[in-house]
């Protein structure tokens, strides 16, 4: 048997393939813009042939193919029910996949294969107790227990960016309000930004200048850049956005106690600051019981933990 998988991190504007060996090396990657005008059918087509091209490269077929997906996914069939970015309802795509390959195919959301490849090759290597939290665009992670990834009864676990918490936000992408994700996702750091430089452009020169002068080009990076610069603004924002996330994590710890919290994403990446501002708030607020063996860190495998992920979980699954 081959001692190695195929990884599919597959996203609104890229896929990336890779073949992973079991200890975590990647041997070969692609990389492509996602088809998305042309439906699931030419996306299915696209990581077919990508995956045809890598099994030459590596002269055989691997034990599986593993895809992560921002979507919500029937668990038992791999139906893709929901996926905003590519327009997807109701998709059979790991029967789709499987009959193009020939190959055995797991499916899964992409926050959960991140927080795969962190567990098993990054940060979270060892734990039996372990949360994962991407702070990106959106906010999203997986929490293992006992050595096991949850997924919950209907394969939702890991929507940590949808816990109603008290901090006042922005209506939130899944319809709701009051969401971790809509002070703290990236989307909402930026939209927080404009809308308080619409109240008082004076107090957002700053973020404009590095804008360029266009307010609707004012993001989450714009106020990481403006924060470096002591930009007052922007430090209200981000200690802000730090509260939030304390808050959120906060509530993981004290429901789940775990051993371990990884904190990664673009937002994580963009500014590590939080990483010991989040460690500090969660420590003084949660139970001393429930942080008396926790460490926090921030994610090591960087943009490549949804394939390492995805690669690990195919082979899980063989």
């Amino acid at each position: 048997m081959a001692n190695w998988a195929i990884g599919v991190d597959l996203g609104g504007t890229k896929i990336e393939i890779a073949s992973v060996e079991r200890s975590g090396e990647m041997l070969n990657r692609i990389r492509m813009p996602t088809d998305v005008d042309g439906g699931p059918t030419a996306i299915e087509k696209q990581i077919q042939e990508g995956i045809e091209e890598l099994c030459k490269k590596n002269n055989g077929d691997p034990v599986g193919v593993g895809v992560g997906i921002a979507a919500q996914i029937e668990s038992e069939q791999g139906v893709i029910l929901n996926a905003p970015n590519l327009h997807w309802k109701d998709v059979p795509f790991q029967e789709n996949l499987k009959t193009l390959t020939k190959l055995p195919v797991t499916i899964t959301n992409d926050v959960r294969a991140a927080a795969w490849g962190e567990w098993l090759h990054g940060s979270g290597q060892g734990a039996k107790e372990m949360i994962c939290m991407f702070v990106g665009t959106g906010i999203g992670g997986g929490i293992v227990c006992n050595g096991q990834m949850l997924g919950g009864c209907s394969n939702t676990a890991g929507e940590v960016g949808h816990m109603p918490i008290r901090h006042p936000g922005l209506p939130c992408s899944c319809g709701s309000s009051g969401c971790l994700e809509s002070i703290a996702g990236g989307w909402a750091i930026g939209k927080r930004a404009q809308n308080a430089i619409r109240s008082d452009r004076s107090a957002g020169m700053q973020m404009l200048k590095l804008a360029d002068g266009q307010l609707d080009h004012i993001s989450a990076k714009t106020v990481s850049q403006a924060y470096e610069l002591k930009d007052p603004l922007a430090k209200y924002l981000i200690q802000e956005t730090a509260e939030a996330l304390i808050d959120g994590c906060t509530a993981l710890v004290n429901a789940f106690n775990p051993c371990r919290f990884i904190l990664g994403g673009g937002v994580i990446e963009g500014l590590p600051i939080f990483v010991d501002l989040i460690e500090e708030g969660v420590k003084k607020k949660a139970l001393p019981a429930a942080t008396s063996k926790l460490s926090f860190s921030k994610a090591a495998t960087g943009n490549d933990a949804g394939v390492l992920g995805a690669a690990a979980l195919a082979m899980n699954n063989q």
